[in-house]
């Protein structure tokens, strides 16, 4: 019998990929720069999973984009970025007829023996939803446009000793900059984001206030709730209040727990129990590592 057949496409590499969508063949192995003016195809239909990380600026799209709940429109770059391992699909109304901008596309093995490799996973916006692209300012794009000119360059040179340093050092630049880019943005969208925080507080506060026993929330149940990745809710609740989802999350409980601690005539148990734990003694651990004093001993203190 014959394997089924697997129900995407897979991307494996460099050349698997523009391969798959008809760019150019890559001068380099781990890496590739594509003129999206340049190389406008109708879109490939059909699951494609990429195991290679992705950054693209798309300009020139037409009618109005999604952001959070609510819509812009944008004459300016949008900048995505995708991790490998992300399944992506191509929808047939895509209008590529006045599509610019450019795509960079590169192997994990780029960064394997360099510092990159690691600090690359600590960069959330490889984890958010397409509507939580990076709106850059035009002066912005003329930034990463002068760090992508040099990827260009060098990608398409004979490869030397010294190519993969070159490649890596501009690499770290561009994510450098797209990190401050975003955190500019979640101060200057402050509308959109400051309705996203009241919202997070609402419903975080909202389900604390239940006196029954329901499970502890998690960062991926509030970031459902609010259609947002959790990795764009941390990021933005960190940028504008200093602390992510999950330690806004412990600071509710904690706040919660004293007040059924002093309040209440119920045991710990209990205690940690209607909080949504389902062992005791983590409630324990979590209680004494945010106030210094187990639940028991914060109960006789009358704190």
């Amino acid at each position: 019998m014959k394997p089924a057949t697997p129900p995407f496409r897979l991307l494996a590499s460099v050349s698997d990929f523009t391969d798959h969508f008809g760019f150019p063949a890559p001068a380099h192995p781990l890496l590739t720069v594509i003129d999206l003016a340049q190389h406008r195809h109708p879109p490939v239909v059909g699951p494609a999973l990429r195991q290679l990380y992705i950054i693209a600026l798309k300009k020139n799209l037409q009618g109005r984009i999604q952001y959070g709940h609510r819509a812009y429109d944008f004459n300016e770059g949008v900048l995505a970025f995708y991790a490998p391992g992300q399944l992506c699909e191509n929808n047939e109304s895509i209008d590529v007829s006045e599509l610019s901008g450019w795509m960079l596309v590169f192997h994990p093995d780029l960064l394997h023996k360099y510092p990159l490799g690691r600090k690359i996973a600590g960069y959330g916006f490889f984890s958010y939803q397409v509507h939580e692209a990076l709106h850059l300012s035009e002066r912005e794009e003329q930034m990463l446009e002068s760090v992508v000119d040099v990827l260009r360059r060098e990608h398409a040179q004979p490869i030397d000793a010294f190519s993969q340093d070159v490649l890596v050092a501009q690499l770290d630049v561009l994510l450098n900059y797209a990190n401050r880019f975003y955190h500019r943005q979640f101060h200057t969208r402050r509308p959109a984001e400051h309705d996203l925080l009241t919202r997070f507080e609402e419903l975080l506060r909202g389900y604390f206030a239940e006196e029954k026993e329901q499970p502890l929330p998690t960062v991926q149940y509030f970031a459902d709730a609010l259609h947002v990745s959790p990795a764009y809710l941390s990021d933005m609740l960190r940028t504008l209040t200093g602390q992510n989802t999950q330690q806004h999350i412990h600071q509710v409980l904690i706040e919660k727990a004293k007040v059924l601690l002093l309040g209440t005539s119920q045991s710990i148990n209990e205690t940690a129990y209607q909080l949504g734990f389902e062992y005791p003694q983590y409630f324990t651990r979590l209680f004494k590592s945010k106030t210094g004093l187990t639940p028991a001993a914060f109960r006789l203190s009358g704190q």
